[in-house]
């Protein structure tokens, strides 16, 4: 079992942790419906872990135990993205950066954070506690920004979804390298 399937594996046991994760990064593993099948251009898998309120579902690419499993969220708009080079870097991240699918609005990494903790001021408690009985260490936001933009950029072409029952039309880019 590789990091990402030992983690998802824990998630799955601990609702506590599940439901940390939940809110406030709106990553919950009892919504793991997408909206539609997608599929790869590389024809590799993709695993349905989480949802979000909103309709969008995360994924974990390829088969379990392989050595590389990149996370992908698509929403429900026919967007997608890579958020993480594996599952521990995307709860990291996620953990972090709740409010992560905001950051392609304009909006900046100091204004979100400063909005979740006026309206969730025990953020920072709740984040270290999950963060540290899972493990996993805490990166400064700007940080964990920088990481998700980087893996995005990796999205296309590989890790762009497509919908079977629509003559293979691939999603958009959430985060495009060159915005129109």
């Amino acid at each position: 079992m590789n990091a990402s399937d030992t983690l998802l594996h824990r998630l799955e046991q601990d609702p506590s942790l599940a439901d940390a994760l939940a809110w406030p990064g709106d990553f919950d593993i009892d919504r793991r419906d997408p909206v539609e099948e997608l599929v790869l251009p590389s024809g590799r898998p993709l695993r349905p872990i989480a949802g979000c309120g909103a309709g969008g579902t995360y994924f974990l690419c390829g088969e379990a135990g392989d050595e590389e499993r990149p996370v992908l969220y698509a929403d429900s708009e026919g967007r997608a993205t890579l958020i993480g080079a594996d599952l521990v870097e995307a709860v990291t991240l996620i953990a972090v950066l709740p409010f992560w699918r905001d950051l392609e609005k304009s909006f900046t990494v100091a204004e979100l954070a400063s909005d979740l903790r006026t309206e969730h001021p025990d953020f920072d408690t709740e984040r270290d506690r999950l963060l540290h009985t899972l493990g996993l260490a805490l990166i400064p936001e700007q940080e964990a920004a920088t990481r998700l933009l980087t893996v995005a950029a990796r999205t296309a072409p590989d890790y762009v979804p497509c919908v079977p029952d629509d003559e293979y039309l691939p999603y958009e880019l959430m985060f495009p390298s060159d915005p129109a």
